[in-house]
């Protein structure tokens, strides 16, 4: 009897093999008329299903687009999509508001006041917005034709970072005209690249200053003095108070006409407020009759909570029509234009925070104009 092959020798050989071994032949397939392609396809790439044929002449066809372009349409737009159209606006709006914020052609836009303003900003609350309204307001007031002095006063001197202004020791700062009484006009340096700006800068030496004016005679009014015999002409005055409520505190509420207080929108804003407001009224008692709280700006405001909302409106309950109608919301580029030594007006002038800083600036000067 011959010898069995290998079980993989039948499947060349053509011989005997057990069924389960050899793969059926396949038929070949009957010749099928071409079918046309559909006109549109579904999704991977796949030909539509044709229609049967036993359907009836009144039933619609079922259309062979794709679920969601059925059911997309523009009747309905989401809240979440309305924020993002605000958040990340086209680029043709926001650089006509670019161009319009950093005012090339030098134009005065905004109006000039009477006579000039000293303002302080101050609050006790650290992290309210004091230095960054001060910087940004006085950019949008000298871009626009009005010229501006900034008065750091508070030691860490980020005024004087966020303008671009030297601050390192030994340079002729705001203590010199305190302790030293040096003409006010000899600290004063220009901004750069900001027409009809000017920032009284802040060091170090600034920290040891309250300790110093406490025996020193008329502590409380010699800003005042210095920026009374300032011979340069100005419209606006901006000082920037450290977040305390001792001397150097004193000293701007004493020189200035009036106070602009930012409030965060939180709480602990509001808790701190009572006692600003006591120590102005004691200035205002025994040593500045015509200071007066003239302007509240809300700022860091975040409207996708209600406590925001309801800190707003507390403060104008209280407050009325001092409380001015732009509002400063949270945004990222205010925060990050100080690193680079810039305002967020020219920074980034087509941001949201760089319009609502221009849109109380003008608010400002449209209120002196009245």
């Amino acid at each position: 009897m011959p010898a069995a092959n290998p079980a993989g020798s039948y499947a060349t050989s053509g011989g005997p093999a057990d069924p389960a071994l050899r793969r059926p032949t396949p038929s070949p397939r009957p010749h099928a008329a071409p079918v046309p392609a559909p006109a549109e396809q579904v999704d991977g790439g796949r030909p539509a299903p044709a229609p049967r044929s036993d359907a009836r002449a009144d039933t619609p066809a079922a259309s062979t687009r794709p679920f969601a372009e059925e059911t997309v349409t523009d009747a309905y737009v989401s809240r979440e999509t309305e924020s993002r159209e605000e958040d990340d606006p086209p680029l043709a709006m926001e650089a006509m508001r670019a161009v319009h914020i950093l005012n090339p052609s030098g134009e005065v836009t905004m109006p000039r006041p009477a006579h000039a303003r000293i303002i302080c900003v101050a609050n006790q609350k650290g992290g309210v917005g004091k230095t960054t309204t001060t910087v940004n307001l006085a950019v949008a007031l000298a871009l626009h034709g009005n010229r501006v002095v900034v008065v750091d006063l508070d030691p860490q001197g980020n005024a004087s970072t966020g303008l671009n202004v030297p601050h390192h020791a030994g340079v002729p700062d705001v203590y010199d005209c305190l302790i030293d009484n040096t003409p006010l006009a000899e600290v004063a340096q220009a901004v750069e690249g900001i027409p009809n700006l000017w920032c009284v800068p802040a060091t170090i030496d600034l920290a040891g200053a309250e300790i110093e004016l406490v025996s020193v005679v008329a502590r409380e009014s010699r800003l005042a003095r210095a920026i009374a015999a300032y011979p340069g002409a100005y419209d606006y005055v901006f000082i920037d108070c450290p977040p305390s409520l001792g001397l150097l505190t004193v000293n701007a509420l004493v020189a200035a006409q009036e106070v602009l207080i930012p409030i965060q929108c939180e709480y602990y804003a509001l808790e701190g407020l009572n006692q600003l407001i006591s120590n102005i009224n004691l200035v205002k008692a025994h040593l500045n009759p015509t200071l007066d709280v003239s302007t509240i700006l809300l700022t860091m405001y975040d409207r996708r909570t209600r406590l925001a909302d309801a800190v707003e409106q507390d403060v104008r309950n209280h407050f009325g029509d001092k409380v001015l109608q732009a509002v400063i919301p949270r945004n990222v580029r205010v925060s990050e234009a100080p690193s680079y030594g810039q305002s967020v007006m020219t920074y980034d002038p087509g941001s949201r925070g760089a319009t609502s800083y221009f849109e109380a600036a003008q608010e400002i000067a449209e209120r002196a104009a009245k």
